[in-house]
């Protein structure tokens, strides 16, 4: 069963994104701030991180834990999607530059998730 960590500081939003991927066979854990999102991926190396970039009540932004997680040599290969409302092109070349694998913005189509998640994952 491949792990994913849903990272939002919004909880509708990680239950949004859980619903989304209840339709398929994952396992799912929730990080509401980039400092628990990172203690969350060194503990339990998922397979995908969903993670938005504004947390605004965390001391590290999406695109730090992004970076943190793909210089990890434990963490390197994990798969990170940035899903945030930030969606202008200086934000994607960021999101690029941190290493992520993927960029949705919000709001999102559901579909669309589910289907890069399952690209992503090979499923």
């Amino acid at each position: 069963m491949k792990k994913i960590l849903i990272v939002d500081d919004q909880p509708e939003v990680r239950e949004l994104v859980e619903v989304t991927l209840s339709i398929g066979d994952y396992q799912i854990i929730q990080a509401s701030s980039g400092d628990e999102a990172l203690a969350l991926a060194r503990a339990e190396h998922p397979d995908l991180v969903l993670l938005d970039v504004m947390m605004p009540n965390s001391s590290l932004d999406g695109f730090e834990v992004c970076r943190r997680i793909k210089s990890d040599p434990v963490l390197r290969n994990t798969v990170v999607i940035m899903v945030t409302a930030r969606g202008q092109k200086q934000d994607l070349q960021m999101g690029k530059a941190a290493g992520a694998d993927g960029y949705f913005t919000k709001p999102f189509s559901p579909l669309e998730l589910m289907s890069k998640v399952e690209e992503v994952l090979g499923e």
